[in-house]
């Protein structure tokens, strides 16, 4: 799959991209794929933007369940999009702490962290508006207030929301100095040899799918992932991974690139995910940092999810 143009995110004009697809594609229904290629965007909105004619296959409009043949060459086209009023809305959160300057919260999995196209509500930030009121911080704008990192759609765990400026630049300090500790644990295809290692390349955007990452030999920015046994399995193997740095996708690149792709990653491990997961089994475990007021040493701790849990009895 190839694929031109930018990034898609908040645009004040239309912005369209461009695909052909691989043999590897073949059969695969065109929302379907499309979801997977440009995962800032939900199913239903892409499914509407095929139904408005905002998506055409080699020209012509199609329908969502459309199946994809080699060479096939796809449009898509973003109409523009105002920045919305962001909703505060009443959504439970798993609080592992919080005081007047963060909260650190356990993100459950399929929640985007901050709106985007097709996801103005049910985020992250949605929750953090509603819980925190008009205590966050406001360095990164009106989408993404109290955000100073992210993880994944379907990467469950800690995330550390900032609730006012300062705090803000101080974590946000810490997060560019490397010294916030960050370990998450997952489970891969295959059994590792060694009990642990370092994996050290340089990550960039992939050369032809740019809503892919990739290990490059230039152009990429210094990526550094800790990793070591948990637990081995007959054809799988329980890992913890902590980062030294912090890219894009930097752990399932990571795993990938030495041919142990996380368990449910369709993106960079086998298109056909096993035991119907929904995503990657990433859990961002243990996050630790300085205050940003006190400069104590705060350290949470979230718990396995339940899927997480049942399929590692089961494995």
């Amino acid at each position: 799959m190839t694929e031109s143009s930018n990034e898609t995110g908040i645009m004040p004009t239309e912005e369209a991209f461009y695909f052909v697809v691989a043999e590897e594609n073949e059969d695969e229904r065109v929302d379907k794929l499309l979801g997977m290629l440009m995962d800032s965007l939900s199913r239903s909105y892409i499914q509407k933007l095929l139904s408005q004619g905002g998506i055409r296959v080699n020209g012509e409009g199609v329908k969502a369940s459309y199946r994809v043949k080699p060479e096939d060459h796809i449009e898509v086209k973003l109409p523009p999009a105002s920045i919305p009023n962001i909703a505060a809305e009443n959504i439970p959160l798993d609080i592992l702490y919080e005081d007047k300057d963060v909260i650190v919260v356990n993100k459950p999995k399929g929640m985007v962290v901050h709106p985007a196209p097709g996801h103005y509500s049910g985020t992250l930030v949605n929750a953090l508006l509603f819980h925190c009121k008009e205590n966050l911080s406001g360095i990164n704008g009106v989408l993404r207030p109290g955000i100073v990192h992210r993880i994944d759609r379907d990467t469950t765990g800690s995330v550390i929301a900032c609730k006012n400026d300062r705090a803000h630049s101080r974590i946000a300090e810490q997060l560019k100095e490397h010294s916030i500790v960050r370990r998450y644990h997952a489970i891969v295809h295959g059994v590792l040899k060694d009990e642990e290692g370092v994996i050290h390349t340089l990550i960039g955007r992939h050369p032809s799918q740019r809503k892919k990452m990739a290990v490059r030999m230039d152009g990429g920015k210094d990526a550094i992932t800790h990793y070591r046994v948990l637990r081995h399995m007959d054809k799988y193997t329980y890992v913890e991974c902590a980062l030294e740095t912090g890219r894009t996708h930097q752990i399932r690149v990571h795993m990938a690139h030495i041919g142990h792709p996380l368990l449910g990653d369709t993106v960079y491990g086998p298109k056909s995910s096993a035991f119907s997961l929904e995503g990657q089994t990433l859990h961002a475990k243990i996050l630790g940092f300085r205050h940003p007021t006190t400069e104590e040493y705060i350290e949470t701790d979230a718990p396995l999810p339940e899927y997480f849990l049942k399929l590692l009895d089961k494995l």
